[in-house]
């Protein structure tokens, strides 16, 4: 199918509308949709949040009667089931339009393909494929939590130069400046929920929440804790109720104390003893999480990259120079030769401040 300019100017309008929803669309996908008619926009529409009008609706509500015999640009496949809305396909062929132009399938498969197929049954001219690989990045963990049945898993890295990211003592503080702090705030907003390690919480204490960047819905909090560590007066604690992941089996006293504060206990044992991370993957999206982005220490993130949980490295590098002793990003056993590495591919490489930000995706063997 060759698409027109036209087309490609009302189909990128529809992406950066799907954009908005960036933030708080989760669990659903991030959609936009655009109303075409002799060469205006009539209508458009970006779905914000789940249990709200998709964008199409809000589209075809802005369009009103005019929408008969125009073309309508939808970023995603139009949904042809009932879930917590109605069809958007039904609303699409009542409006009388003429052609649909979608940017790639829904990989639900309560749709996959069942919408366009249902639009075209209805005499409406299918067309998709415009801005497909755009239209995947935007919702590239829901994509991952329905083709693979897990999360996109996203780990955030703050090093030095030589790849360090707290100095022996354990101060970390700040290696990056404040716009690549800012910036990482930006990219935990768009995540579903935040997840670190218990050996970050003693040594840090973080809050984990979005603060440098203006966020109407804050991710939800999980905390990995094989032995049921953390304390009450602890930050991850304090607010919205956290996910705490552990080990610890049985009717035990510190599980029965968080879940009265109001904290949800997820019980996944390893043969090891430690948390068993394909399980909590497969978790994860059982809750609907589309994205999850990792802001922990060396050994969490080495363990998360050996059990092959992580699908993407944000990784911020300072100027500077820590020397030998200080921490590394991930622990991991010794290797015996390098084609046993684990290899990234480069995505992204631009300035943040004065700092260096780098989107690595583990590459497919």
């Amino acid at each position: 199918m060759t698409f027109s300019t036209a087309d490609r100017d009302a189909m990128a309008r529809a992406l950066a509308l799907a954009e908005q929803g960036l933030a708080t669309a989760t669990p659903n996908p991030r959609v936009g949709c655009v109303i075409v008619r002799n060469g205006a926009i009539i209508g458009e529409g970006w779905h914000r949040r789940a249990g709200e009008p998709h964008a199409e609706i809000l589209a075809l509500a802005a369009a009103g009667e005019a929408a008969r015999g125009a073309t309508a640009y939808v970023t995603l496949e139009p949904c042809a089931h009932f879930g917590r809305t109605p069809p958007c396909t039904d609303a699409l062929i009542a409006a009388g339009l003429t052609r649909i132009v979608a940017a790639m399938e829904d990989p639900n498969p309560k749709v996959a393909g069942l919408g366009l197929d249902k639009l075209r049954a209805a005499g409406i001219n299918v067309d998709c494929g415009l801005f497909a690989t755009e239209a995947h990045e935007l919702n590239i963990g829901f994509v991952s939590r329905m083709t693979r049945g897990r999360p996109w898993l996203r780990l955030k890295v703050a090093a030095t130069l030589d790849g360090k990211t707290a100095l022996k003592n354990g101060v970390s503080q700040w290696i990056t400046g404040i716009e690549a702090r800012a910036d990482g705030h930006r990219w935990r907003a768009r995540a579903c929920a935040i997840l670190t390690g218990i050996g970050t919480v003693k040594t840090d204490n973080p809050q984990l929440t979005v603060r440098d960047h203006p966020c109407e819905r804050q991710p939800l909090r999980i905390l990995l804790d094989s032995r049921l560590e953390v304390a009450p007066a602890d930050r991850i604690l304090q607010g919205a109720p956290a996910l705490i992941v552990t080990a610890v089996t049985g009717n035990d006293a510190r599980a029965r104390q968080l879940a009265e504060s109001g904290h949800n206990i997820l019980t996944l044992p390893s043969p090891e003893g430690r948390v068993d991370l394909a399980a909590l993957m497969r978790e994860l999206a059982a809750r609907e999480l589309n994205e999850i982005h990792v802001e922990a220490g060396a050994t969490l993130n080495g363990a998360l990259l050996a059990a092959g949980c992580v699908d993407e490295l944000l990784l911020y590098l300072a100027p500077m120079i820590a020397g030998e002793t200080a921490r590394g990003m991930f622990d991991l056993p010794a290797l015996a030769k390098l084609d046993e590495a684990v290899r990234f591919e480069i995505r992204e490489c631009v300035k943040a401040g004065g700092d260096l930000r780098v989107v690595a995706r583990v590459a497919q063997q």
